[in-house]
């Protein structure tokens, strides 16, 4: 035990040391932040200012183009009145009146210009056909110098839309006020019925919650398991290994270098969550205020169920990549071996829209009822619903028993292939190490 223990305490200490730990640590939170925020911004201001000249055959859409319009007397600004559709703030509009004119004509000469001189130059040409409101099988169409700019088009093609029906229920004798209580869209409240008849209101809360509570439960596992990979073939290099193994077993080499590891990882997400823990102190506090209970969100079981799972997939992982370690000669090589491997591992993380938004379903369940893929998918479940605690337990145990038949096949493994040098075993060698070790 003394010497399992010392194992642990210099891998522990060898990690927890190095600066680069310590930075990443601490600056790991702001790069996640920044992932999760930066790519939504910078979708909300559609990678810069969009130049849209819009060509209405109709001749009666301006109103819906124009992102200050007058108001009339007594009434508020058509772009606040209910349901209306606004231009967001990253596009600015040409607007072009082609009533009695070919709407194509019209366009061809901005068409020539989202190709011409950079001082007039357009990003897209929006046209609206004169029949556009008579006749209900009219087509919009949309050019646009970039073959993916979904974006702009979603939104032209909703505000001259709603623009168009207005006009439609106009023409059918409805007032200007009438047309906007039957188009006044109504907002939707998610909430979750418990099993216990509890309302839990979440939506998208609950969405975005679940994927960075996974990814906290498997960044780690797989960041460390790359550390230990790496680490058992710089000591068969150095032939370090060779010396360990004579003083002590391999089992408690491979045993103390894993959970050293493990207790690396369960330190940096413990300040991971000590950080996130200061700083949402803050976003509790408003949230109260607002008379919203962000707790529902994340239970107290939450965190329970995050050690337990955590480590559950860490000793999952973490076994393959010391095989990995173990049976390569160099690092290139490792990483050939386990790149395929990974990605069977990551399945779950592939299907996670699906897990989350359907926790329930057959393929939910079966993933979660699996071994490997049993941690990741069945926290995933316990965040967005309530999965039967048969359902839980059962899970857990398949981990246990996985683990511990990973942990057995992996010193087999590890004990031949930390002295092996040359050319990487095949999988039948590797049922030979297991059989004989």
């Amino acid at each position: 035990m003394k010497k399992l223990l010392a194992v642990l305490k210099r891998e522990y200490l060898q990690t927890v040391r190095k600066k680069m730990f310590i930075v990443m640590t601490f600056l790991m939170p702001v790069l996640m932040g920044a992932v999760l925020v930066l790519p939504s911004l910078i979708m909300a201001r559609g990678m810069g200012e969009k130049k849209i000249a819009v060509v209405d055959g109709t001749g009666k859409l301006r109103e819906a183009f124009t992102k200050a319009p007058v108001a009339t007397e007594g009434k508020p600004e058509p772009s606040t009145r209910p349901g209306r559709r606004r231009l967001p703030e990253n596009m600015r509009v040409e607007y072009v009146d082609a009533a009695g004119k070919d709407a194509d004509e019209a366009a061809k000469p901005f068409l020539t210009r989202m190709s011409g001189a950079k001082e007039t130059r357009i990003d897209g040409v929006f046209v609206v056909p004169a029949d556009a409101i008579t006749n209900t099988d009219a087509t919009l169409r949309y050019y646009s110098r970039a073959a993916a700019d979904f974006m702009s088009q979603e939104r032209l093609s909703s505000i001259a839309n709603g623009a168009v029906q207005r006009d439609r229920l106009a023409a059918r004798g409805l007032s200007s006020d009438d047309v906007d209580k039957v188009l006044r869209t109504l907002s939707v409240d998610a909430v979750q019925l418990s099993k216990s008849g509890e309302e839990k209101k979440g939506g998208i809360a609950n969405f975005f919650v679940g994927f960075m509570m996974t990814g906290l439960l498997i960044v780690p596992s797989f960041m460390y398991g790359l550390e230990i990979m790496r680490g058992i073939i710089q000591e068969k290099t150095d032939r370090v290994v060779e010396v360990l193994v004579s003083s002590m077993s391999t089992q408690q080499l491979l045993i103390g270098k894993i959970l050293g590891v493990a207790l690396v990882g369960l330190t940096q997400i413990g300040v991971w969550f000590i950080m996130f823990g200061a700083v949402g102190a803050f976003g509790l506090a408003t949230a109260a205020m607002a008379g919203e209970n962000v707790l529902q969100l994340l239970r107290p079981s939450t965190f329970v169920y995050f050690f337990i799972f955590f480590v559950l997939a860490y000793l999952t992982y973490v076994c393959i990549y010391a095989i990995g370690g173990a049976v390569s000669n160099s690092e290139k090589e490792a990483q050939q071996l386990i790149a395929p491997i990974t990605m069977i591992m990551m399945l779950p993380w592939f299907l996670l829209v699906a897990i989350i938004t359907n926790p329930d379903s057959t393929l939910s369940v079966a993933f979660s009822l699996s071994p490997v893929f049993g941690p990741m998918t069945m926290y995933v479940r316990i965040l967005v619903a309530e999965p039967p605690m048969w359902h839980i337990v059962l899970t857990i145990l398949i981990s246990i028993a996985t683990i511990a038949v990973f942990f057995w096949a992996t010193a087999k493994i590890f004990r031949v292939g930390i002295l092996s040098y040359g050319k990487r075993p095949t999988i039948p060698e590797l049922w030979r190490w297991i059989k004989v070790a």
